[in-house]
């Protein structure tokens, strides 16, 4: 019994680290989309 409490308390540990780290107002995600957002606009601005 008590290695299955472990067991779940470790994996909802894990679930939330993972939930802040990619989300949330500095995260991975919204990181992604501003270097996604920064390269378009670089190319945009290139002249051919």
């Amino acid at each position: 019994m008590r290695s299955l409490l472990m067991t779940m308390l470790l994996i909802v540990v894990v679930l939330i680290i993972y939930s802040n780290v990619t989300g949330g107002e500095k995260g991975t995600k919204k990181q992604l989309v501003q270097a996604g957002t920064h390269m378009q606009d670089r190319i945009r601005s290139m002249s051919p």
